[in-house]
């Protein structure tokens, strides 16, 4: 069987089998399909090593980071993964290896950069409606965890009524437990109190603010994000994963169980919250002077 046809099936498989979002779909199927682009649509028997050798080193030239390779590279073991599932003969997936990246950088807030872009839209924003948007959107990322998709897809039928309590469909269709800081949620009431369209999501576009207004963009908020923030004069670049990260900090640095923050960011394997279990100089020294 060719590759072509092969990847086809396997991505029905993601789709139907292993519930896959759209956007990761999208992602294998580019990524699978520059291997076509570099070996032929060849039968996956043929299909070996030095294949992928020579696809890895095309991908160095055109200037990819390791990271991003490897995100080909993992596209490709667990095609081969779902291949020998099948019990199609063709290369083991274990064969394939990633390249050595080194570990991540988490980059986050420290409490007075956090209040100055959550106040940022108060003493920065003329406009009431969009004042009252942005101060939600900030509000909600920061003191929620979600992720910026989450949170553009979030509708007012999701909110909760009396509890700050909601429930999300997130990163590969699992339903997980959202709160929200009461804060965050008593803006959130009146901004949609400011609203003058008849959307369905809580955070819309405020260009175009009548009718049935759509969600705004992740890009939209991405760029609001960095624009309080150099308003502010945050020399950090700040996005809204950046709050994120800075949310499980938060909790993380109160002492908060690995386990319960685990579950509220909607992580799938405990290895990925560890990341965020880095504290600053400051934290460190306040936890040495317990010694004292």
């Amino acid at each position: 069987m060719n590759l072509l046809d092969l990847i086809d099936k396997y991505m029905v498989y993601l789709e139907y089998e292993k519930n896959m979002s759209p956007k990761t779909i999208e992602n294998y199927s580019l990524w699978l399909n520059r291997l076509v682009q570099q070996v032929g649509d060849i039968d996956i028997k043929e299909l070996n090593r030095m294949h992928l050798l020579d696809w890895r080193l095309a991908l160095t030239k055109k200037n990819l980071s390791k990271k991003t390779i490897n995100y080909h590279i993992i596209a490709v073991r667990a095609f081969l993964k779902f291949l020998h599932k099948m019990d199609i003969d063709c290369l083991a997936p274990d064969k394939v290896e990633l390249a050595k990246v080194p570990p991540n950088e988490v980059s986050f807030l420290t409490d007075t950069e956090i209040d100055l872009l959550l106040t940022a839209p108060e003493r920065r924003c003329k406009k009431e409606n969009k004042r009252w948007r942005d101060k939600a959107i900030l509000r909600t990322l920061y003191g929620s965890g979600l992720r910026v998709t989450e949170l553009i897809t979030l509708k007012i039928s999701d909110l909760p009524t009396e509890w700050q309590q909601m429930q999300i469909i997130g990163k590969g269709r699992k339903l997980r437990s959202v709160f929200l800081t009461k804060e965050a949620h008593t803006i959130i009431r009146k901004r949609l109190h400011f609203r003058e369209d008849d959307g369905l999501y809580v955070f819309t576009s405020v260009s175009n603010n009548k009718g049935a207004a759509i969600h705004v963009t992740r890009n939209a908020v991405e760029e609001m994000v960095r624009k309080y923030a150099r308003l502010e004069w945050i020399k950090k670049k700040v996005t809204p994963h950046v709050l994120r990260h800075s949310f499980a900090t938060s909790l993380l640095k109160k002492w908060a169980d690995i386990r319960a923050v685990q579950a509220l960011l909607g992580h799938a394997s405990i290895t990925t919250t560890q990341i965020y279990t880095h504290v600053d100089d400051q934290h460190l020294k306040k936890v040495h002077d317990l010694l004292n």
